[in-house]
């Protein structure tokens, strides 16, 4: 008899638990017996995508992970990466993708608050938050709601914790209609000597849980963000949790504070799987065992059995392993914030989790069946790109109406350049996000060096732990020089359309953009964070999605130099519809990467400084023959004018990119570079229309024209390593003989900035393609987004 037809558990509450068969069976062998209720949670929990990584990470063991700056990789709360001058980053990115669909407020505010846990574990002070969110289209009145509510639940969570939003990604597509995409990444500069670890050691040490109170709020969230969305998802509102910013704060300050004295020998915060995860990860981690007593644990709910005490996620709670003796210590720092801290159990020699309960054992499982030894699975990759893509990938330019100097007709009426500029401009995903970072406060800390909406990366100043502790006052009274003139940039970003397309070149071009963007302020790029939103690894297509899109990850942070220190896995992002049939999103490999700025006066945003500085293109010159490099495929052109999701997207020439990012990072240092704007969605048209917005300056813009090239090929495509400068006229001759000399086939000079408040672009024979002014070009673009809650 198999163990499922014994099994106290009907099929239906086993399957609930986001079990199948198959592991159930597994569970019964590794225990020697059925699981209770309490301890079948644990494994439903512990087992589910979102913890164990069940279908990824066979995968994920192809991304490099070593490098000369890095100081912690995966597998802890957070990576840490060196600065240098005695400076230290913790980073990290996570989802909250299914709460946010579900309780939009809640979700995305917790989604932060759970980041920043990740970053103070590690014994690092918060300093910056980033979030990278999809949504469908806001012509749908639910995605207003939901975009609207997570835009206020971040900035609640962030604004009331006193950390600073400093930047990140909207974009808006009917693929996220039911499944939006929120993820958030945070920094942290470490304070403490010690990087604190999670694993327990020491037997015999006390386990002090710590912070706020368990309820039964967020009840099986691992295993809710383990499975599709469907309209009886709604239902699953207890699965969501609920945070508490102000007590959040409260205990940022006592965890560094407690890890300052010396007394903590590993921390843990309780996030997905709560309890459970916690103590197994622990554990498992160190080689020992945490035997932990729930009638210990402070609670806000009577009547709550062990089942709801272990699958709990509710917030701001932490465990501890202590040096024995030193207990009191730690609970008297906490209490002096007003948080609970309590011993709650012990290390213990054997390798279990065992849970106490009313005098009696509730659960008692190996530790590395939770959190270590679980299910793996090896799907078979499917030998040649699914239908879908190869259809994509047979479209070509020649079938798009014919495009003259003046236009392109459309649905057949003549649409001018400009118009189609326009209407670009006032695409959501292109359009401004001030109604979005507007809501947030992005300066709280006085570090923020990098405003949102003014370069293509944020930048953060990095400040002592003496600043910290006395700002404003050195310890001789006086006001104390800066101590260092470093800085952080960081940046979020995926063009999803293109990794549907394409998910290996897609993934590629993610990473190309992430490094591009740092280049654009005069960061150096470090190291990355990723969050691999997918469908379904189930589904022949979506495994072959997750695989080719990793792949193409691997090799780009291999070729940039940027290893991997961590990141999220979000699979089954998909919608039921009301014929029972999955929607999956489009795959979303979310890259956060960090970059150092070594001196804070070198750095620059992307609006033009000064009338008469001269315009430069670097990469694939704009007139160059159409390559795989530069194209229409996947485009925003082609999809917000043409309606079409097609062809091939860029391929990313790592090369060539290496170049250009370089001589974009010498140029800012040695003060030639006055703005950089990578050239992304949109191409050079929207690109050019942005630096003028950005600066209220005008441009004058000559393209060479190449008679192969359509007009649209000319303005709106995509790819290319492609960067937009301005440099002082005096500065001329020694910037182009640089380009000369690093850039000899690959720049191009464009024009100037003006004075005339207009972009006028024209062609070598005098032939106007765009000539708009900035107002209309600012009206677009600015006011996209806020339309839609205003009419």
């Amino acid at each position: 008899m198999s163990a499922l037809a014994s099994a106290p558990f009907s099929a239906e509450e086993i399957a609930s638990e986001g079990i199948k068969p198959e592991e159930y069976e597994e569970i019964v062998r590794r225990l020697g017996r059925h699981p209770n209720r309490a301890e079948l949670g644990m494994f439903g929990v512990m087992w589910s995508e979102h913890c164990c990584y069940k279908n990824s990470r066979p995968l994920l063991k192809q991304f490099p992970t070593e490098g000369p700056r890095i100081l912690v990789g995966p597998g802890e709360n957070a990576g840490v990466v060196d600065l240098g001058d005695g400076f230290r980053l913790a980073f990290k990115i996570e989802s909250h993708n299914h709460p946010s669909a579900v309780e939009p407020f809640q979700g995305a505010a917790t989604g932060v608050g759970g980041i920043l846990r990740d970053i103070f574990t590690m014994g690092a002070r918060p300093i910056a938050i980033l979030n990278s969110l999809r949504f469908g289209s806001l012509e749908d009145a639910r995605t207003r709601q939901l975009f609207s509510g997570v835009v206020a639940g971040i900035s609640h969570y962030g604004n009331c914790v006193g950390v600073p939003t400093v930047g990140g990604e909207v974009y808006f597509d009917p693929a996220y209609s039911g499944n939006p995409l929120v993820n958030a990444m945070a920094l942290g500069l470490m304070e403490t000597s010690e990087i604190v670890k999670s694993g327990a050691k020491g037997i015999g040490n006390p386990v002090l849980y710590v912070g706020s109170t368990t309820g039964r709020d967020g009840m099986g969230g691992a295993s809710f963000a383990s499975a599709e969305l469907s309209d009886a998802s709604i239902d699953d509102r207890p699965a969501v949790q609920v945070g508490d910013p102000f007590l959040e704060k409260s205990l940022i300050e006592a965890c560094l504070e407690a890890f300052k004295t010396g007394a903590v020998v590993a921390a843990q915060d309780m996030g997905a799987a709560g309890i459970t995860c916690s103590t197994s990860e622990m554990a498992a981690k160190g080689g020992v065992g945490i035997e932990l007593d729930l009638d210990k644990i402070p609670v806000r709910e009577s009547g709550m059995v062990p089942y709801e005490y272990l699958l709990s996620e509710s917030q701001e709670r932490m465990l501890f392993v202590a040096h024995k003796g030193r207990e009191q210590e730690l609970i008297d720092v906490f209490e002096r914030w007003g948080l609970h801290a309590v011993v709650a159990g012990s290390v213990i020699e054997q390798s279990i989790v065992r849970i106490l309960f009313k005098g009696e054992v509730a659960a008692e499982i190996p530790a590395t069946a939770l959190a270590d030894n679980t299910p793996i699975y090896h799907r078979e990759l499917l030998a040649e790109a699914p239908e879908y893509a190869r259809q994509a990938w047979a479209w070509s330019v020649e079938s798009l109406p014919a495009a003259t100097p003046q236009g392109i007709e459309l649905q057949g009426t003549q649409s001018s350049w400009n118009d189609v500029l326009l209407k670009l401009l006032a695409t959501p995903t292109i359009a401004s996000k001030r109604w979005v970072y507007r809501q947030y406060d992005h300066q709280v800390q006085n570090n923020t060096v990098m405003l949102p909406g003014g370069a293509d990366a944020a930048i953060v100043r990095v400040r002592s732990v003496a600043e910290w502790e006395h700002p404003g006052q050195s310890a001789t009274g006086a006001q104390p020089a800066l101590t260092t003139s470093k800085g952080v940039a960081a940046t979020v970003d995926c063009n999803a359309r293109y990794v549907y397309l394409n998910p290996y070149e897609g993934a590629k071009a993610t990473v190309a953009e992430a490094a591009r963007n740092l280049s654009c302020v005069g960061a150096e790029p470090l190291a990355v964070t990723d969050n691999l939103n997918f469908g379904s690894p189930e589904k022949p297509i979506g495994y072959w999605q997750l695989a080719e899109a990793c792949r193409g990850l691997s090799e780009a942070c291999r070729e940039f130099s940027t290893p991997v220190t961590g990141g999220n896995v979000s699979l089954y992002n998909e919608t039921l519809d009301a014929n029972g049939v999955p929607q999956p999103i489009y795959p979303t490999p979310v890259v956060g990467m960090v970059g150092l700025v070594d001196d804070l006066t070198q750095i620059c945003g992307q609006g033009w400084q000064a009338a008469d500085d001269l315009i430069y293109l670097l990469g694939v010159k704009s007139d160059a023959e159409m390559t795989p490099n530069v194209t229409l495929g996947g485009s925003e052109y082609l999809a917000t004018v043409h309606g079409l999701v097609a062809g091939q997207p860029p391929v990313v020439d790592f090369g060539l990119e290496r170049q250009v990012q370089a001589v974009c990072r010498a140029g800012i240092r040695q003060g030639w570079v006055r703005s950089a704007h990578d050239v992304a969605e949109g191409g050079l048209a929207v690109a050019l229309a942005e630096s003028c917005i950005s600066s209220n300056l005008g441009a004058e813009v000559v393209l060479s024209t190449n008679q192969s090239l359509r007009w649209d090929q000319l303005l709106f495509a995509e790819g290319g390593a492609r960067i937009l400068v301005s440099v002082a006229r005096s500065q001329q001759a020694i910037w182009e003989s640089y380009l000369n000399e690093q850039l000899p086939t690959s720049w191009q000079a464009l024009g100037s900035v003006s004075s005339q408040p207009h972009l006028h672009l024209s062609t070598t024979d005098n032939v106007t393609l765009i000539n708009l002014s900035l107002v209309d070009l600012g009206d677009r673009w600015h006011t996209a987004i806020e339309r839609y809650f205003t009419s």
